[in-house]
């Protein structure tokens, strides 16, 4: 009975985190609507990789170290934050319609992309290793050891509730928007949408504090 409310427990905040609006959950839906439901799959399994790192060096005690570190924070943080800002002019200036992963493509440059610049935009982004770093250890159990494989299950598992509640979202929000995207002109609008996400997720991340 314990076991229950335990994992009861764990799991409704992992779910209540999950589903709350934060950087990465706003990315992956910016990205599905203006490009699609497979670069909105792309980005979310990058971003969900990225988390993995991040669970890893909660697991392995790197994540204090960081906290710990005003100087490494603020390079982190700065380099997510150009690399954001980057990303967001660049959609915002461009002429063309969103991507599209046509047959007759290559579609393991684009979804490759998508993928590579979800990783890039976790990894840079501080916030989940200290997240992993104060949530986790409030429900590792002294008394079954290995607090190190504990950390790495638990958050692993946190990464898999976030993977199911990205893939809802990804198709119910690419579904709905693929009449837009269909349109040249709401597909530029669509585009300078996704620009401005991005530039806003850079600065706010370029904002943060190490607290």
């Amino acid at each position: 009975m314990e076991s229950l409310s335990y994992w009861l427990l764990f799991f409704s905040a992992a779910f209540a985190l999950c589903v709350s609006p934060g950087p990465d959950l706003l990315y992956i839906l910016s990205q599905t609507i203006a490009k699609g439901t497979k670069a909105g799959l792309a980005s979310m399994l990058g971003v969900c990789s990225g988390a993995m790192v991040h669970v890893t060096m909660a697991a392995l005690g790197l994540s204090a170290i960081m906290a710990a570190s005003a100087v490494a924070f603020t390079a982190v943080k700065l380099v997510g934050a150009v690399y954001l800002i980057y990303l967001g002019v660049k959609a915002f200036r461009s002429k063309t319609g969103p991507v599209h992963f046509k047959e007759g493509q290559d579609k393991s440059i684009t979804f490759f992309k998508a993928y590579k610049q979800g990783i890039l935009i976790d990894l840079f982004n501080p916030k989940p290793a200290i997240f992993f770093m104060a949530f986790l250890p409030q429900f590792v159990r002294v008394e079954l050891g290995h607090t190190s494989a504990q950390l790495f299950i638990l958050g692993s598992l946190v990464v898999m509730v976030g993977l199911l509640v990205e893939v809802v979202v990804v198709f119910t929000a690419g579904n709905t928007t693929a009449f837009f995207r269909g349109n040249q002109r709401m597909s530029g609008l669509l585009n300078k949408a996704l620009g401005s996400v991005m530039i806003y997720l850079g600065i706010r991340l370029a904002l943060i504090q190490n607290k």
